[in-house]
């Protein structure tokens, strides 16, 4: 087994966290303190390459694998979770065209996307449907060369900022079993009956773009629908096996910094005329926790190495990647905040911030409880 990452990783990884200090460092708390979404850090981001490093080389990304990506998401992610997450997440949603897409769809969106042009979104939950992904109840009918898309959905990233968002509709509700009867659908933000309203006041990651999205009559065309009709539930399920992934290595990140702060904080606040360091009860905080974030690391880079081989057990290890690393954030975090004391209850340190911004990794992507419910049903041999 070889644990070492390339030269060319290594390198990749230097230099992004290297962007991360220079660009996201010293403006996170303006963007976060406003709930802004930062565009101009999102252009600096795409002229290295990172608002399409998944996306092909042919359609201008930088066609980094699934392990290379998660691992530029760690170190930006250490650095502030919600500015990496509008840069990395500009491209959230193109992971259904690169997989189920027809060559017209990837040439007419991901080139865009790549370049940092254009930003997509994946419209999925609805207010009444979060974790019940089947349950989802916007709808799309066909109308000669058009779908027409009628419906309500909540939470999406990217969502008053998104230029394009692919849209998990159902398409036949007569269709038999509880999975069957949906379609994935792009839908463009400047079609007529579409509408984005942003959400403010969350707990974290707040300058990453969050809004509520309607649909009234909006029209698209025929050629919009992404993979085979009536496919889109097992399609999305693909999905998440990349894309928690992803959010695993967010929590690795969210860990990283968080416990990175609080050792350099630990190593220069002196109490009883010495460094908190000294006391064995930080100490053991420190070991813990630079323990626990090694062995989410490892574990998500599993993840990641079983996606990019299409590995059997991928969907298990995504499950557990994702359930596993945003423990590890919350619990660092929380460990953070601790040895800061009450210098990590504002906003003087990323302490806070980075306790604030764990929690949503436990969310999104499928709630952990929803992990553990995948996980046993992938170990019982029941499928979907």
């Amino acid at each position: 087994m070889d644990f070492e990452l390339s030269d060319e990783l290594r390198q990749i990884r230097e230099e992004v966290r290297r962007f991360g200090e220079n660009e996201m460092a010293p403006v996170a708390n303006e963007y976060d303190e406003k709930e802004k979404f930062p565009h101009e850090v999102v252009e600096k981001g795409a002229e290295m390459g990172l608002t399409g490093t998944s996306i092909p080389v042919e359609y201008g990304g930088a066609g980094y694998s699934t392990l290379e990506s998660i691992v530029i998401a760690e170190e930006l992610y250490a650095i502030d979770p919600g500015i990496a997450g509008a840069v990395l997440g500009t491209s959230f949603g193109c992971e259904a065209i690169m997989e189920f897409g027809t060559e017209e769809q990837k040439e007419r969106f991901l080139p865009d996307v790549a370049a940092g042009d254009k930003i997509s979104g994946a419209a999925i939950s609805e207010p009444d449907t979060g974790s019940d992904v089947s349950s989802v109840s916007t709808r799309a009918e066909k109308d000669g060369d058009e779908w027409v898309v009628n419906g309500n959905k909540m939470w999406i990233t990217n969502g008053s900022v998104g230029d394009f968002f692919v849209v998990l509709c159902r398409t036949d509700p007569d269709a038999d079993g509880r999975y069957n009867g949906f379609s994935q659908i792009v839908v463009e933000a400047d079609r007529d009956g579409f509408e984005a309203d942003k959400i403010t006041g969350k707990l974290g990651i707040r300058a990453s773009d969050t809004a509520e999205l309607l649909f009234d009559d909006v029209r698209v065309p025929a050629e919009n629908l992404v993979g085979t009709e009536g496919m889109g539930f097992l399609q999305q399920m693909q999905f998440f096996d990349a894309t928690r992934t992803g959010v695993a290595a967010q929590g690795v990140g969210i860990a990283k910094g968080a416990a990175e702060g609080a050792l350099e904080y630990a190593q220069e606040r002196e109490q009883f005329g010495q460094p908190i360091s000294e006391f064995q009860a930080i100490q053991h905080k420190l070991a813990e926790m630079f323990t626990d974030i090694e062995a989410a690391r490892n574990l998500v880079y599993k993840s990641a190495w079983s996606v990019d081989n299409k590995e059997e057990q991928l969907t298990t290890l995504a499950s557990m990647a994702k359930e596993y690393a945003s423990r590890v954030a919350v619990d660092v975090a929380n460990e953070a905040v601790q040895i800061h004391g009450g210098a990590g209850y504002v906003d003087d340190f990323q302490a806070e911030r980075f306790y604030r911004d764990a929690k949503i990794t436990q969310i999104y992507e499928g709630t952990t409880e929803i992990q553990k419910n995948v996980i046993a049903r992938e170990l019982l041999g029941k499928g979907i």
